[in-house]
């Protein structure tokens, strides 16, 4: 399971409020959660207790913490399902848990750590702001924009890297399996990061030639990605800016890089892939779209992430297809993935 795939739930409680004054104190106090989901994949408690029970102390002792703080934390875990404790002083992992073991093919500690990080946590405490703006709440909370602030901060830059290569792995089967690579013969994946999931076509079609655009900054994690999956031979990594220009490609992927910027700066990343195509090349966007006012979900919720975040937005079928109309391409259709993620496919027009 990713993250796209879990019906999205407002609190982290073990047990669902039972009328509407206990389902707004869990809504209020959610951002406990939070920290407290983020420190444990901090601390690696998935990890000590991955193989049996163990005490607040000899945990306390592992990761050089103050024994009496750590019971504390670990009582709070429990309370929230995270952990178990039949003595009162023993503590056993429980498979909520162990999605933030570091060892997990699919874990989903880097996201955790993300989801709590300074650059993802003071933004989104000035939503107000965002609210009453218009405008992306970064610039307030750091004095720079998302990325740029990002980029001068390598720390905070390594916490988002590994969230959003660890968000790609959990998709990438995923739309690997809906996504059709017909006649091409080079895939660039735009802003993709580690190149997980060019990568991973391209294990699945071996006549592929696979290139990744990205600031150069993650070179090292996607030529080190793509020997791990044993197709360095037939892959690149190109440092560069989607905004000045995008390599030659037959099929041009934009997963999850249109929900970072406004409309205008989407029409001009999409004209740059256009314009980078082959005669007969093929552009396939992933995104979550907005539904229905009042329809439950992860979307709506995503769409504030972006508008806190960046200059962002999550979009309708139709919003997308104004997109595309501008930058002088023709809407073809959609695939769903067994995710909550639906791919958009556009051609020159």
């Amino acid at each position: 399971m990713t993250l796209f795939e879990h019906p999205f739930v407002a609190s982290g409680s073990a047990e669902p409020p039972v009328d509407d004054t206990g389902r707004m104190i869990q809504m209020m106090t959610g951002y406990w959660v939070t920290q407290v989901v983020r420190t444990a994949a901090e601390l690696r408690i998935a990890d000590h207790v991955a193989h049996g029970e163990a005490t607040a102390a000899q945990i306390a002792e592992a990761e050089s913490l103050d024994p009496s703080a750590t019971f504390r934390f670990l009582r709070a875990c429990a309370s929230l399902g995270l952990l178990t404790c039949a003595d009162g002083h023993r503590f056993a992992g429980t498979p909520l848990l162990a999605t933030l073991r570091s060892d997990s093919p699919r874990s989903l500690r880097d996201l955790a750590l993300w989801g709590g990080a300074e650059s993802h946590w003071l933004p989104w405490g000035r939503l107000a702001d965002a609210v009453r703006t218009g405008g992306s709440s970064t610039e307030a909370a750091f004095g720079a924009p998302f990325f740029d602030w990002i980029s001068g901060n390598p720390r905070e830059a390594e916490v988002f890297t590994n969230a959003i290569t660890a968000m790609t792995d959990g998709l990438a089967h995923q739309l690997t399996s809906v996504i059709d690579v017909k006649d091409a013969g080079t895939v660039v994946d735009v802003g993709g990061a580690g190149g997980n999931l060019v990568q991973t076509i391209m294990g699945k079609h071996t006549g592929l030639t696979g290139v990744v655009l990205d600031l150069p900054h993650v070179a090292a994690e996607a030529e080190a990605s793509a020997r791990r999956l044993g197709v360095q031979d037939r892959f690149s990594f190109v440092g560069g800016d989607f905004f000045e220009g995008v390599p030659a490609g037959d099929l041009h992927l934009l997963k999850f890089v249109l929900h970072d910027w406004d409309d205008e700066s989407c029409v001009r990343i999409l004209r740059n892939c256009r314009a980078s195509l082959s005669p007969s090349g093929r552009i396939l966007v992933m995104e979550l779209l907005i539904a229905d006012v009042g329809r439950p979900g992860l979307e709506p919720l995503m769409d504030l992430n972006m508008m806190v975040l960046a200059p962002g937005r999550e979009r309708s079928l139709d919003e997308y297809r104004g997109l595309f109309e501008r930058a002088g391409l023709r809407f073809v259709g959609t695939t769903r993935s067994d995710s909550l993620v639906t791919v958009l496919e556009a051609v020159p027009a």
